[in-house]
């Protein structure tokens, strides 16, 4: 018994001193997936940006009459027709089991079932899949952003919410200003720190194994391989530290107005869209969390409240105007990836986990999907009632990248009525 009892001991002081070292490096989870193996130079998709939206959108103003191509553009839509073959509605789509409003930010890109008081945890997100496969072959193999907070909708394998980077001051000079020689020392020696701790990790795990039964050096086993990954990824990191930043000819931005959402997003799109030209980065997720809207003209009540609507006539209207921003801005977001020759390289989507955001219904889901080399232009209108399987959609991202999965969470298939120009 005292020896079953040293060898639990033992396990876990190790797995302790892993994670401290994942901890030191901050959103390691993030920035250096693991790497994945070699897949075909000609696939049209590259890159995938996520955008998700705390507060949803009003659906009656987003989702246009007729199905088809020959659809009928909503209110939200009419001022963006000019890139109208760009993107494709799909409403009456939902994640099968996910509930529980608010609560079911965790899931817009994992699409893990996680109904109201479910102890269930989170499964990898859309983006961190994608990244772990191929996020090796940039500086950045994921970004993660978020409008106001560090919360985000991305997630490890493990199901580790990864903190979000809120500052877009602190996010230029990440991607695009050079560290000065003293800190690209410090990193790299971080770095080296961290690895050799992973070499005296493996070194116990390794000498563990003789004293386990079979069954117990196959989990150890399992483990180590993490660590072996974990230890290829400080090896990535360490590669781009001296590497020079690419140039950009954007001024890094010196306020943001926390009064204006419209703006705030702004501000984080010019800086995604250069990321993605500088080819700094492929796979992004930027969740707009609902900050101030009273520095908008013609909206004096708070963008939470806005959404909590009840059909009063005075909040719609309100509400309509913050939302059209968004929408307007996430427009002139792609004519910057298409006139950069970018977009049909690029997936782009915009989501939020409330169909209703009024009464908290996770249905019905807001969904714009442009990009990627599909054909667009058309309404993809599912039923209201019985909704289609939003992970469909993911499933045909990753296999438009190359990855050739047969199911992401609780995908049923490919995504009908989408298809490859």
């Amino acid at each position: 018994m005292s020896t079953f009892t040293t060898r639990t001991h033992i396990s876990r002081r190790a797995m302790l001193r892993c994670a401290g070292v994942a901890l030191g490096l901050p959103l390691l989870d993030a920035m250096t997936p693991a790497f994945a193996a070699a897949l075909p130079e000609k696939r049209r998709a590259k890159r995938f940006f996520g955008m998700s939206l705390s507060l949803g959108l009003h659906n009656p103003n987003l989702v246009p009459e007729g199905a088809g191509r020959d659809y009928k553009p909503s209110r939200y839509l009419a001022g963006i027709q000019d890139i109208r073959e760009d993107f494709t509605i799909i409403s009456g789509s939902s994640h099968p089991g996910v509930s529980g409003g608010h609560t079911a930010e965790g899931s817009i890109f994992s699409a893990c079932p996680n109904a109201r008081g479910s102890t269930s945890r989170n499964t990898v997100s859309l983006d961190q899949f994608m990244a772990k496969q191929l996020g090796h072959e940039t500086r950045f193999p994921s970004l993660v952003l978020n409008t106001n907070s560090q919360t985000s909708p991305s997630y490890t394998e493990n199901g580790s919410m990864i903190p979000a980077e809120n500052n877009a001051m602190r996010l230029f000079t990440r991607l695009f200003v050079d560290d000065t020689p003293a800190e690209q020392t410090r990193q790299a020696e971080l770095i080296r720190q961290g690895r050799s701790i992973m070499d005296v990790v493996g070194g116990e795990a390794k000498a563990l194994q003789r004293e386990l039964g079979a069954a117990d050096r196959d989990k150890l086993d399992a483990w180590f391989t993490g660590v072996r990954d974990l230890e290829q990824r400080l090896a990535a990191n360490e590669s781009w530290t001296h590497r020079p930043k690419p140039r950009v000819k954007m001024q890094p931005p010196v306020r943001v107005p926390r009064d204006n959402e419209v703006v705030v997003e702004r501000i984080f799109l010019d800086i995604v869209h250069l990321a993605l030209a500088t080819d700094n980065t492929r796979f992004v997720t930027l969740h707009v969390a609902g900050n101030g809207v009273q520095g908008i003209e013609g909206v004096d009540e708070n963008y939470h409240s806005l959404s909590h609507h009840g059909l009063d006539a005075a909040k719609l209207k309100q509400l309509a105007i913050v939302e059209q921003g968004v929408i307007n801005e996430w427009a002139a977001f792609l004519r910057k990836l298409k006139a950069d020759q970018l977009l049909d390289e690029t997936m782009v989507l915009l989501t939020s986990n409330l169909g209703n955001a009024s009464s908290h219904d996770n249905k019905n889901m807001p969904v714009l999907f442009a990009g990627g080399g599909f054909k667009h232009g058309q309404h993809l209108a599912f039923d209201q009632g019985d909704n289609y399987p939003l992970p469909n959609l993911y499933l045909t991202a990753l296999n438009r990248l190359g990855l050739n999965e047969r199911r992401f969470s609780t995908s049923t298939g490919a995504m009908k009525g989408l298809a490859v120009a």
